[in-house]
C-alpha cells in the first residue's frame, strides 16, 4: 500500500463566528418574545416569512437587555418593518389626499 496517511500533521485551529457569541436569556428576559415567535413559527407551518415582526421584536427585546450586539435593524433584513423617518408620514398622507 503506497497511500500514507498523515494523521497529526494538520491541525485545527477554532476560530470564533463572525458575529461572536452572545449570552443565553437565564433570566427569561425576553422569554415572551420567543414564545410569541415560536407560536407564530408553529401556526404558520414553520414559514418564517410570516412572522417576521415577531422575529424583529424578539431580536430588539435581546439588543435591549445586552442578549447581542446592538445592530442596525437594516442590516438584520428588517427595513421594510422599520417605522418611517419623523415627518415622511405626514408627506405620505398628503399625497394619498
Amino acid at each position: 500500500m503506497s497511500t500514507a496517511m498523515n494523521f497529526g500533521t494538520k491541525s485545527f485551529r477554532p476560530r470564533a463566528p463572525d458575529k461572536g457569541s452572545f449570552p443565553l436569556d437565564h433570566f427569561g428576559e425576553c422569554k415572551s418574545f420567543k414564545e410569541n415567535f415560536m407560536t407564530c413559527l408553529r401556526e404558520n407551518r414553520f414559514d418564517n416569512s410570516r412572522c417576521r415582526l415577531q422575529s424583529k421584536e424578539y431580536l430588539e427585546c435581546r439588543m435591549d437587555n445586552q442578549l447581542m450586539a446592538k445592530e442596525p435593524l437594516d442590516k438584520l433584513g428588517f427595513k421594510d418593518l422599520m417605522d418611517p423617518p419623523p415627518g415622511r408620514q405626514d408627506q405620505d398622507s398628503d399625497a394619498q389626499v
